[in-house]
Order: structure tokens, then sequence, then C-alpha cells
């Protein structure tokens, strides 16, 4: 019996050291609760997932800035489950990546104070679904943080996904002019880079 234990025990212990354990037992918790929720049909619909600042989110009193991303994760896992994202990607055979993401913060979220994550797909082009996602206080209503994320497709495009849920052909939603702007910065990064890679290439020859 002893035995026993000290062998789970260890294992815990071994898990713990290795994986971010918390992090994967919350991800089963929201996409079970997502899945047990009533679907939402509109595919650019938001919603909204809950959330509260406790200790291990916090430093200096106001959670840090990565938990934010971290948040995030857990409201997209929530909004791909009802809106049926997740079910056309085993579908099809595909899955997403995050291909790149932007936070503004506006005012810190302290100990204890509640909030909520008001998540919606925005639009898409022929690669990617474009996203944001709002943290609004539950004290006053004001946006503390405001997120965009390019959600790339692999193996697909939003296109067949939307298809697929749709039966038929949906057209893409204007792009805004503030999330244009910075997937018009993420392209100049992209060339960029490209171009320091050719200038590697040139000086390794």
């Amino acid at each position: 019996m002893e035995d026993t234990l000290l062998w789970i025990v260890g294992v815990l212990l071994l898990l713990f050291c290795s994986l971010d354990v918390w992090y994967y037992l919350r991800a089963v918790v929201v996409l079970i609760r997502a899945w047990f929720l009533s679907p939402v049909f509109d595919i650019t619909a938001e919603q909204t997932a809950s959330g509260r600042v406790v200790l291990h989110d916090v430093d200096l009193c106001h959670m840090n800035n990565a938990r934010y991303l971290r948040e995030c994760d857990f409201a997209r896992f929530s909004l791909y489950t009802r809106n049926g994202v997740f079910k056309a990607l085993r579908a099809l055979g595909a899955t997403m990546v995050v291909g790149a993401t932007t936070i503004r913060y506006r005012r810190p979220l302290c100990v204890g104070e509640a909030f909520e994550i008001r998540s919606r797909i925005v639009t898409w082009d022929e690669k990617s679904f474009y996203l944001e996602q709002r943290f609004v206080s539950c004290k006053d209503g004001m946006v503390s943080a405001v997120m965009f994320c390019k959600q790339n497709v692999l193996r697909s495009s939003p296109d067949k996904i939307l298809q697929y849920l749709c039966k038929r052909k949906v057209e893409v939603p204007e792009f805004p002019e503030d999330l244009q702007h910075w997937i018009n910065f993420i392209s100049a990064s992209s060339k960029a880079l490209r171009g320091e890679g050719q200038l590697d290439d040139k000086k390794s020859e």
C-alpha cells in the first residue's frame, strides 16, 4: 500500500514538473462545459466567458500580462466548441494554430475582480480567421484589455469550414480599419524577416 502511494505521488510530481497540468485540466473542464451549453449557429456571434482574478494569476496585485493570453486560449476553446468550428476541423482532417496576436492593456484587473471575455470571429481570408477578444470588468463595464488573434487553418481553409457548417458559401465580412492596420503590420514584418533570411543566405555563400 505504501509503495503504491509513493508511486502515485512520484508520478504526480513528475507530471507537475514536466507539464503544465493545470492548463490541461482547465482546458478539459472548459471543453466539457461548452459541450453542454447551447450551440451557437452564427459563426460571427459574440460569445462570453466569465472569470475572476485569483492569486496565482497575479503579480503586484493585478493580473500578470501573460495570463490574459492564457485566458484567451480557454475562451477560444469554448467559442470553437459552441459554434461548431472544432467539429468541422475534425471532419475535414484540419487543425488550427495561432499565427499572430496583439494585445492592448487599458486598465489592470486586480485580485478578486470578476471579468468577462467577449470573443468573436471578426472576419477571415483564404488562410486564417481573425478574432477579437475583449476583457470587460464586471465592476463597471470598462474594457480592460483587447486582443486580436490570427488563427491559421492548416490542411483546409476558413471557406471550407464555413461551407461545412452552413452548407453554403458565406460572404466574408469587411475588415475593420484597426484590424486591417494590424494585418498590414504582420505582412510588413513577414516581408522584412524574409529579406533578412535572404541576406543571411547570401552571406553564407
